[in-house]
């Protein structure tokens, strides 16, 4: 049963027939679903930083914007001469770092800190890959003309023979295999990992030698396809490694094509706090893993294959998969660094290839993010069955064979239209030069984005035609037609939504859970005489149905009707039995009795305040008229006498007739009371006044209003802090400790704002 519980979801368990546990397991199934988000969200951005992108700004600033004496940047690179130009100005400037910007020197031995803060790990590379003389064929009619033929790079046509200086690895070809190098993925080709190369020194002056002696024996010729110029960097202020790669591919129509790459990786994982604090969510995150393991294990053992046939079951396998290939990944990447470093102190003079790892690495940040983007988007997994979530998958599915049957007709025409842009402006448009480019230059056009007087250059006649068909047939018939679809499923769905009958929702049962808390709590006096009704409407027994009718005609909701009868239906059959309606009817009777006392105690608190304020009223006349003064009060006082008898014998009689016996201490006290309050009332009016004199002037000089709060203050000055023994309240409060223990008695304080 424990295991039921554990991993029960609502594959595992039979929800068909009940709508309610139904419910509760997908909120179940959310709650831990949304504590593994949560935890897959901190793993996803505490690997990465803002400082990130200004590590690779910085270094794209300095190697590829930085411009020669005579003003060439590497991304200006247009023929060979312009990359040697560039090694020995710009690179080798930005590479050697070793002195401040007053020439005196940095004390960091023979390492580089590129900007005084970046460490050159190792030494620099250059590399080349060539291809074979008369690997391309050439025409008879130019033989004797042309005798060298280079084709275009690949690795069939990739040179590997022995030439110039002969003796070196810049002479001499290196397998991919040998230089544990990777392949890459240029603007032009994909290259192989191997190659002629040439590792440069801890020195600017040693290097420069290294590259002039390259270029004056012609290292690179008609042969050469691609030049990869490899280092990295370290900062170990934000604890990133900067790995980088500029690339030069030459043609076979000659010229120049530069590109490059820059990879800002965190490769040493733990040495802040934060980092630690990442270990205790990846070993979460590792639990949850297994977690959802088990419960896939658990839900494929019951419904085999048939458990695809869900695009969210097949998304929960995707997510599970993605996150165990991030787990071995990151041993991986852990072992490998360690290693990789250690290689490096020993000998500070090789090469440090961290481009393979900063590939992965990078990978590994993809991979991530697809992950969390799944992660996310498999919320609607347990949302869906809402009616309102629903719309959407419902409108989705129910018309997807229509979309899929028309996105058919859609692509021909797209497609029809991508090879005549090829076709008509490929030699021309840059946008245009590759079929691949002419598919998004197509989906740009109907976002807005694209080249129109490029496209007229390239063929005036044909390129306004062009443009202006594919627009209205595309933009404005076909995606119109799509929009179409979608909007006439979404009505149908919507109309069928509205027609259903409502289930029971994750919202009604946390409304219902409140409710039934919060009647544990307090009963409302109306719902506690709603419930009497009721109770009064049954039998010997009282059904559910009888108590839910009696009560909705009352006007009362159903998780409220629902949470009343189950707090005493102890066995829970639906069936209250004379024990359980006694049951009832005594705390109801409880719960009426106590609201009623304190009804009776405020009202009373409430007529004291009242005669306090009118008793004052007549000080200030007194104050004026001295003569008529005394008239005025006693009046007052009679008249205040008899109100205050009047609502106090209304309220007897209202108790007496609720309550009949249960309350006879409440009348008795009553009773008292008003015993107390006429024997005193003339006894203790004119020493009240010569008492409160002092405080009602000085209460005048602050300009205080005249509120029951104030009196209470004021009066609490004026005899020590003792209570007027003519004063109700007094009389209530001095009661309470003694009788009614229960009941919280309304008090004025300093700072309250009673109104009456």
């Amino acid at each position: 049963v424990s295991k039921v519980r554990l991993w029960g979801t609502r594959l595992t368990e039979d929800t068909t027939e009940n709508r309610e546990l139904f419910v509760r397991t997908t909120l179940r199934e959310l709650l831990v679903y949304i504590l593994f988000l949560v935890d897959i969200c901190l793993l996803t951005y505490g690997m990465t930083s803002s400082t990130t992108y200004y590590y690779t700004k910085v270094m794209t600033d300095l190697f590829v914007n930085t411009p020669s004496d005579s003003g060439l940047t590497f991304q200006s690179i247009g023929v060979m001469d312009d990359l040697w130009t560039y090694t020995q100005g710009p690179l080798l400037d930005g590479l050697y770092w070793t002195r401040w910007y007053n020439n005196q020197s940095l004390d960091t031995g023979m390492h580089s800190f590129i900007y005084y803060e970046n460490m050159l790990l190792g030494v620099p590379r250059i590399r080349q890959l060539k291809v074979k003389d008369k690997s391309c064929k050439v025409p008879s009619d130019f033989k004797e003309e042309i005798t060298d033929c280079f084709d275009v790079y690949s690795d069939k046509k990739e040179d590997n023979s022995v030439f110039g200086l002969i003796n070196g690895t810049a002479w001499q070809y290196q397998t991919e295999k040998e230089m544990n190098g990777s392949s890459h993925w240029g603007m032009l080709a994909t290259y192989s990992g191997g190659g002629y190369y040439l590792d440069l020194t801890l020195t600017k002056e040693e290097s420069a030698a290294l590259l002039a002696n390259l270029k004056d024996n012609l290292w690179l010729d008609h042969g050469t396809r691609v030049v990869f110029i490899d280092f990295s960097t370290y900062n170990a202020n934000i604890n990133l490694f900067c790995v980088i790669r500029l690339v030069v591919e030459f043609p076979a129509t000659g010229g120049a094509v530069p590109s490059y790459q820059i990879r800002t990786v965190k490769l040493i994982r733990y040495i802040t706090t934060w980092d630690y604090f990442i270990i205790g969510c990846e070993i979460v995150f590792c639990v949850f893993i297994f977690y959802y393991i088990v419960e896939e294990i658990l839900e494929l053992r019951i419904h085999r294959l048939s458990y695809f046939k869900s695009i969210w079951n097949t998304l929960d396998v995707v997510v599970i998969l993605l996150a165990i290939v991030a787990i071995i990944f990151n041993v991986f990447r852990t072992i490998k660094v360690d290693r990789l470093l250690g290689n490096l102190l020993k000998e500070p003079n090789m090469y440090a290839d961290f481009e393979f790892l900063a590939f992965w690495q990078t990978q590994y940040n993809n991979m991530n993010a697809v992950n969390l983007f799944f992660a996310w988007i498999k919320i609607f997994k347990y949302i869906s069955f809402n009616k309102t979530m629903t719309q959407l998958s419902s409108t989705l599915a129910r018309c997807a064979t229509d979309i899929l049957g028309f996105a058919i007709m859609f692509f021909i025409v797209f497609f029809a239209y991508a090879q005549l842009g090829y076709l008509l402006f490929g030699t021309e448009v840059e946008s245009f030069s590759t079929f691949y480019k002419c598919i998004f230059t197509q989906f740009r056009i109907i976002l807005g984005d694209f080249d129109y007087d490029g496209i007229e250059r390239a063929n005036r006649i044909l390129g306004p035609i062009y443009f202006f068909t594919y627009v209205f047939f595309v933009f404005f018939v076909l995606l119109n037609m799509f929009l179409a679809i979608i909007n006439d499923t979404y009505s149908e769905v919507k109309e069928e939504l509205a027609s259903q009958k409502d289930e029971l929702q994750i919202s009604d049962l946390i409304k219902q859970s409140y409710t039934k808390t919060f009647m544990k709590l307090k009963l409302k006096k109306e719902k506690i005489s709603d419930v009497q009704k009721a109770l009064q409407s049954g039998s010997k027994e009282l059904e559910f149905k009888d108590f839910r009718e009696t009560l909705k005609e009352m006007g009362h909701a159903d998780h409220e009707i629902s949470a009343a009868f189950s707090r005493f239906d102890q066995d829970g059959n639906q069936i209250l039995d004379l024990v359980e309606q006694e049951t009832m009817r005594r705390e109801l009777e409880e719960k009426r009795v106590v609201e009623l006392e304190c009804a009776l105690a405020t009202t009373m608190s409430k007529m004291d305040l009242v005669m306090e304020k009118m008793r004052f009223q007549d000080i200030g006349k007194t104050n004026k008229k001295e003569t008529t003064g005394t008239h005025l009060t006693i009046t007052n006082e009679v008249s205040i006498m008899f109100l205050w008898i009047s609502f106090s014998l209304t309220f007897m009689t209202l108790m007496y007739a609720t309550l009949n016996l249960n309350c006879l201490h409440g009348l008795l006290y009553i009773t008292i009371t008003l015993k107390r309050s006429i024997k005193h009332i003339h006894v203790n009016m004119h020493a009240s006044y010569i008492i409160l004199l002092p405080s009602l002037k000085f209460s005048l000089q602050q300009e205080r209003p005249a509120s029951g709060a104030n009196i209470l203050v004021n009066l609490e000055r004026g005899v020590r802090r003792e209570v007027p023994s003519w004063s109700s309240t007094a009389q209530l409060g001095n009661t309470e400790n003694r009788i009614y223990q229960d009941i919280c008695w309304p008090t004025a304080t300093e700072n309250s704002n009673t109104t009456i």
